[in-house]
């Protein structure tokens, strides 16, 4: 008779293979999504650009359309995603590569620092924001080096928290950028501080139900942070341009609705568009998940009409 202990010899073997054999499954599928998330996290993250700067490495997409004449000065679109977000992201929602195909300018998307991603925007985070500013500046001067762009035509714009690195380069880089941009702008950079070495002009988008960045101010869900209200901050910056008291009232297009502050010094203007019911997204864009950030108007596209606006100005002589 065999005893106990001869079963269980026979049968631990096969029990530890049935194990191994799990384990190896569930380690061999973690390897599989580990190495297929690391791919899709760099494919989505890509970049192709990068540049030693403050001492650091920072990185960025470039976009050179095959229109453009190389002999032929052209014209540089900055263009910064929000927070949380990164630069193809941004150029998947605002589509600029098409514009910048068709009109024959130059886009690049810088990226962010940090996790998660993020621009310092306002002069209270010292040397962040100086870093950031640096950055764009030395950005700039590579970019003039490598392609044959025209250092008069430099613009900025970007979505949320990119809008507000606009802004921020808009008061402390003014000598480079001929205009700014900003669509659902986290504006955080105190206007009473803001003081450029020349008047810069603006365009700006809003959703009155941006869920991320009120429209009329204060924190919001995600954010405790004291957002400007919008209308009231898109006044104050026009007057900083030395605006015209009354604002021309532009055509609406369905539920949009915008204003031009015009006789601004050196005739830099400020625009601003209204999106009723709008959330935090770029009109005419890709929408981002409308659980997140509310509706993506469908009745103007703000890359054109940024483009337009930015197309008016050139630094001066």
């Amino acid at each position: 008779m065999k005893s106990e202990n001869t079963v269980v010899k026979k049968r631990l073997p096969l029990f530890l293979r049935v194990i191994l054999g799990i384990l190896g499954v569930i380690t061999a599928t973690l390897v599989v999504l580990v190495l297929a998330g690391t791919i899709l996290f760099n494919i989505v993250n890509r970049t192709n650009g990068s540049i030693l700067t403050s001492g650091e490495t920072r990185r960025y997409l470039l976009y050179v359309p095959e229109t453009i004449d190389p002999s032929q000065p052209v014209s540089l679109v900055i263009t910064f995603h929000g927070f949380a977000q990164w630069p193809a992201n941004q150029a998947n929602v605002s589509q600029w590569n098409k514009l910048a195909e068709k009109e024959g300018f130059i886009v690049v998307y810088p990226s962010g620092t940090n996790f998660p991603k993020r621009w310092r925007t306002s002069p209270e985070q010292g040397e962040g924001m100086t870093k950031d500013i640096t950055f764009i500046s030395d950005l700039i001067d590579q970019l003039l080096q490598e392609y044959n762009i025209d250092p008069k035509r430099v613009y900025a714009n970007g979505l949320s928290n990119g809008g507000g690195m606009s802004l921020a380069l808009g008061c402390e880089l003014s000598e480079r950028i001929a205009a700014i941009g900003g669509v659902g702008g986290a504006y955080i950079y105190p206007l009473d501080e803001c003081k450029p070495a020349r008047v810069v002009p603006m365009i700006a988008f809003h959703g009155t139900t941006d869920p991320i960045v009120p429209y009329y101010g204060g924190p919001s869900e995600r954010f405790d942070v004291p957002f400007p209200n919008i209308p009231a901050w898109v006044e104050a910056r026009a007057t900083l341009n030395g605006r015209d008291p009354a604002p021309i009232l532009l055509t609406t297009v369905g539920d949009v609705s915008g204003m031009r502050y015009t006789d601004c010094t050196d005739g830099a203007d400020v625009v601003f568009y209204s999106i009723a019911g709008g959330g935090h997204s770029w009109p005419g864009g890709k929408p981002l998940p409308e659980g997140i950030v509310g509706e993506t108007n469908m009745d103007i596209s703000a890359t054109k009409t940024i483009w337009e606006f930015f197309s008016r100005y050139t630094l001066n002589p």
